[in-house]
């Protein structure tokens, strides 16, 4: 996924697609190898014509009046096309200067010192941001020493600087801070890299796609899909990261933009540069031709981090700003055409609501009466709301200190009931379920077909009046505290795979039940084993067809949940946050993991802004679940090391830090293994073959 994600982005995405890629930025940067910027001159008039530069300057200056995350779009598209020149030099001081209430004039070009000696995109520039006495200086080209260097990326040209004169030809840009000046060009540089992973990823899949080895494309080996979809994953994080330090630019915090462009730092830069060298393993002996563009892109990206700075620096800032109490805050708002907030007309009488709930003395009967524990349901069990509704009345009740009940199990079963069940067993389950006073387990997998489950042998034979159920189940969470089960059994043995199962709901206290309790590795056993010898279920407790229950595991209710992002970091994050001392190594690793479950947190907000403009699933939600996995664990195990010798101390029962580290271990294989769901993304989400 680009940047953008509102329907403006990706109009502007698509629309600028196809003429930044008729520029031809690979072959110009070839002509260029060797000679003076001055072949690129051509192209900075197109881009100027295109209004590529000053999207983010106010009207007022004669910019085009847009906000830094427009401007991040366009510079994603022409990065991603590798439209040479002096872009990301121009776009940065442009929007310094707009800040300061002042531009750059009408098609001018302009590069930017962050070291005492070289300037990027100096080359051909006819002006120079740079320090000097404490203070940043708008200083006229032909007024400093400029010495071209061709640096590592073809397509752009820095040259070493130096402006010993005098000031007087200058123009001091007071309240301009270095700071200021790094940030600003993070945010842009961030941008650039999301459009160099996504070239990149779409170069490999497109190449795995057709390229065959022992008579097969190499898109259909294992290893090739893991590490496509390993390049999706850092991808839709670079993606993200860019997009919330934009976002957080355009908001006038500086502390939230400070954190933001912390978390891009540790993520696009040494990102980019990953997916950039993944492009080219999976394209082999050709991506290390200078023919193929995949270098180019590989030199962009390793002249980005050069620019800015490994990842390593900003975690350990981050860390800091962590351990200080600073979080990042995403709020997901979504204008009407007037510029107003669509949430405004509803907020009212969500927050009366609301109070009333606070004010019961059965909070959760209050939630369930007004249909507020499960908004997106429809009446009378929710109210239908809108994904603006949804994420109102999350704040509203956030606000007020209610907490919903989780549902667990039962959020599964009674949304399969509610969509395809009968009247009878909406009115028997449903609001029993939600008030807690029925709790569910999940009797789907089996020895044999855990991750494929479409293999199960637990076999349903008909009987007068209903069936009998035969079988083991595995790995069945809360069986022995629960009251009703979903179940899935094979009520046509001849036919294979997903057809043939039908879905059933099961008392758990019905005779020829046997539930056993497996241990784990915590010590704990919320896991169990049952066994259905000869259990006869009802008629009335089929869900749906008789042989169609595949389908009804596979779907939830079309109106999808949607949440607010939290600020908090997460359980282990967060303990991290908290046992770190002053070590660098150890706080640029929990850096690390801050910027992990932030980014984590953004893919989430980004899922709710696509729901808002009623757009479908997006492949973040898919990499979210392989991004959180491997945030709990990591984090998980990173409280464990700064706890130093204390887990060594403590028994499993008393240190909650290694309990959790254990815990965190079967996230990769419950609900699919991280292998399988990354077999799923690069089949379904990038398109590689079977």
């Amino acid at each position: 996924m680009p940047i953008g994600v509102s329907d403006e982005h990706r109009d502007l995405t698509t629309s600028m697609r196809g003429w930044a890629e008729g520029l031809g930025g690979p072959a110009l940067a070839r002509a260029a190898e060797g000679q003076a910027a001055e072949v690129f001159d051509a192209v900075w008039g197109k881009v100027v014509d295109q209004g590529v530069v000053g999207i983010c300057v106010p009207e007022a200056l004669g910019g085009g009046g847009g906000s830094v995350l427009d401007a991040a779009v366009a510079l994603e598209v022409c990065a991603a096309a590798l439209v040479p020149g002096a872009l990301l030099g121009t776009t940065v001081v442009g929007a310094l200067l707009a800040r300061h209430g002042s531009a750059l004039p009408d098609s001018a070009r302009a590069g930017f010192a962050l070291g005492p000696d070289v300037a990027y995109d100096a080359v051909g520039a006819e002006l120079l941001l740079l320090p000097r006495e404490g203070a940043w200086w708008l200083v006229p080209a032909d007024e400093a020493a400029i010495a071209a260097v061709e640096g590592l990326d073809l397509t752009r040209r820095a040259a070493r600087v130096s402006w010993t004169g005098p000031v007087d030809a200058a123009t001091r840009i007071d309240g301009l801070a270095e700071e200021d000046v790094r940030r600003m060009a993070l945010t842009f540089a961030a941008a650039e890299c999301a459009g160099v992973v996504s070239w990149c990823l779409a170069t490999a899949v497109d190449h795995a796609k057709v390229r065959e080895q022992f008579g097969a494309p190499i898109g259909s080996f294992q290893a090739i899909k893991h590490l496509c979809a390993g390049m999706l994953e850092t991808s839709e994080a670079v993606a993200a990261a860019a997009w919330d330090v934009a976002s957080a630019a355009d908001a006038g915090d500086d502390e939230q933009w400070a954190y933001a462009a912390d978390v891009a730092g540790a993520i696009c830069l040494d990102g980019a540069v990953q997916v950039a060298q993944d492009c080219i393993q999976v394209l082999g002996g050709i991506g290390f031709t200078f023919e193929h563009d995949a270098h180019l892109a590989l030199r962009r990206a390793i002249t980005l981090r050069a620019l800015l700075g490994a990842g390593d620096g900003f975690a350990l800032s981050l860390a800091g700003r962590a351990v200080s109490g600073a979080r990042r805050r995403v709020r997901v708002r979504v204008e009407d055409g007037h510029g107003e907030d669509r949430d405004a007309a509803i907020r009212t009488e969500v927050r009366e609501q609301v109070a009333a709930i606070a004010a019961a003395d059965d909070r959760r009967a209050a939630l369930v009466d007004s249909g507020y524990l499960t908004p997106h349901w429809s009446a009378p069990y929710g109210i239908d709301a809108t994904p603006v509704q949804q994420l109102v009345i999350d704040e509203e009740l956030a606000a007020a200190g209610v907490e919903r009940p989780d549902l667990k199990i039962a959020g599964w079963a009674v949304s399969t009931i509610l969509q395809h069940g009968t009247d009878a067993q909406r009115e028997r389950f449903v609001r029993p379920s939600l008030l807690g006073e029925i709790n569910w387990c999940q009797l789907f997998s089996e020895p044999g077909a855990g991750s494929d489950l479409a293999s199960l042998t637990t076999r349903a034979e008909r009987v007068d009046g209903g069936w009998r159920l035969t079988g083991q189940k595995v790995w069945t969470s809360l069986a022995r505290e629960a009251d009703w089960a979903i179940c899935l059994a094979r009520t046509d043995p001849t036919e294979r795979r997903h057809r043939g199962i039908t879905y059933f709901l099961v008392d758990m206290r019905l005779p020829g039940l046997d539930v056993r309790p497996l241990r784990e590795i915590t010590g704990d056993a919320m896991f169990n084993e049952v066994f259905l010898d000869g259990v006869v279920v009802p008629d009335e407790c089929v869900v749906g067809d008789v042989h169609g229950g595949w389908r009804l595991a596979r779907t939830s209710l079309a109106n999808e949940r949607v949440a607010m992002a939290s600020a908090r970091l997460g359980v282990s994050v967060e303990r991290c946050v908290e046992l770190v001392g002053d070590s660098p190594v150890d706080r640029v690793r929990v850096g690390h993991q801050v910027a992990l479950a932030t980014v984590c947190a953004s893919l989430g907000a980004r899922v709710t802004l696509r729901a808002l403009t009623g757009s479908g699933p997006g492949p973040e939600s898919s990499v979210a679940k392989l991004l959180g996995v491997r945030s709990r664990q990591e984090a998980s195990e990173l409280a464990v090391t700064l706890a130093g010798h204390e887990p060594l101390l403590s028994g499993a029962d008393s240190s909650a830090d290694l309990h959790e580290m254990l815990l965190t271990r079967c996230l990769s294989i419950a609900g699919g293994t991280t292998q399988l769901l990354r077999n799923v993304a690069a089949e379904q989400i990038l398109g590689l073959p079977r």
